[in-house]
């Protein structure tokens, strides 16, 4: 391990610390999300990075490890879907051995979870958050883009959860005219479970998805139609900086959390850094442009060349683009990074 431990946590112009990494390991998905992968724009002539375009697992380690140093101490592995790269617990059980990394989690979309969740609770993952936006089955397909089955994902998290796996995680993106009806079915549906159930809202990430700021259900309304069923109480933060707004269901371990990057912006808190399969470096999730770290992985550069040149960007960045679409209050919205690409 690298003796950088004397390196005083590094901020952003608005002082907001360097603490995670969403690390993007593949961005082909077997869904086609409406408001992620369309079909009609990722359609099978649709042009996915070739695999050699892609970092190595021992590229992505050393980028991570180089992370650590800056000060990260939690890494979440995205994708499209992440469990479509091949041989992935081996990456996640070499990131496991970096003592400066205390938490690391998955993002899925569950279809290969009952495939894979032993592996993963033996390689070293620490955490699960499933994409499911409606348990409606008819609804579920529409919204995967016909390719998904629910019944799948549900017997994923259930042997998520038998393997050993604790409060797995469901984030519900809600899209007004769509799946708005799936507040209190899905809460019903998972109450009695050990998951923690999150409403996001539906947002402007990348362009392909032509979002409309109407089709956005805000957390006040989620929050007004579950108090009508349920008696809400709220939490604590987790951890300085947590993006989610949680509430436990009285008289019961039931956690719901919501995460309003639309109607509560939460740029100040922000602490993640994201880097794209390809090894692009984004300071966020809206940006329009990253920077390309696998150049100087593959092309020689030293870890402390790779750190400085990483340092310096983080030290750069005023990113707070939820914050002036908030004051806007308009669909006019800018060229960014598709979700796929990027990962959540």
């Amino acid at each position: 391990m690298s003796n950088l431990s004397h390196f005083a946590p590094i901020r952003d112009k608005l002082g907001r610390p360097l603490k995670d990494l969403r690390v993007s390991v593949m961005d082909r998905c077997n869904f086609r999300c409406i408001y992620c992968m369309p079909e009609e724009k990722f359609h099978s002539g649709f042009n996915f990075l070739k695999s050699t375009e892609r970092l190595s697992f021992e590229e992505i380690f050393r980028v991570t490890k180089i992370f650590s140093d800056l000060g990260i101490s939690k890494v979440r592995i995205t994708g499209g879907e992440p469990l479509l790269r091949v041989n992935l617990s081996e990456l996640i059980g070499d990131l496991s051995t970096l003592d400066k990394i205390e938490d690391i989690a998955l993002t899925t979309n569950g279809v290969l979870l009952k495939k894979y969740s032993e592996e993963l609770k033996a390689c070293g993952l620490n955490r699960i958050t499933v994409s499911l936006d409606s348990i409606d089955p008819a609804q579920f397909i529409q919204m995967t883009g016909g390719r998904g089955n629910l019944e799948t994902v549900l017997e994923g998290i259930n042997a998520a959860l038998s393997v050993g796996f604790k409060k797995v995680k469901i984030n519900a993106v809600l899209k007004r005219g769509t799946n708005d009806d799936q507040v209190i079915e899905m809460v019903d549906y998972f109450k009695d479970q050990s998951v923690i159930i999150r409403f996001i809202e539906y947002m402007d990430v990348g362009n392909l998805n032509q979002w409309k700021l109407k089709e956005t259900v805000g957390s006040e309304e989620i929050i007004k139609k579950l108090s009508e069923q349920w008696t809400l109480e709220p939490l604590d933060k987790n951890y300085e900086g947590e993006t989610a707004e949680r509430f436990r269901i009285k008289g019961s371990e039931t956690e719901i959390g919501l995460i309003s990057s639309v109607t509560k912006p939460f740029c100040g808190s922000c602490s993640r850094a994201r880097l794209s399969s390809d090894g692009k470096l984004y300071n966020c999730l809206f940006a329009s442009e990253g920077k390309d770290i696998r150049s100087w992985v593959r092309g020689g550069k030293s870890d402390e060349f790779i750190r400085d040149e990483i340092a310096s960007i983080w030290k750069e960045r005023k990113d707070r683009y939820s914050e002036l679409r908030y004051n806007k209050k308009s669909d006019e919205t800018n060229e960014k990074v598709e979700m796929y690409y990027i990962g959540g």
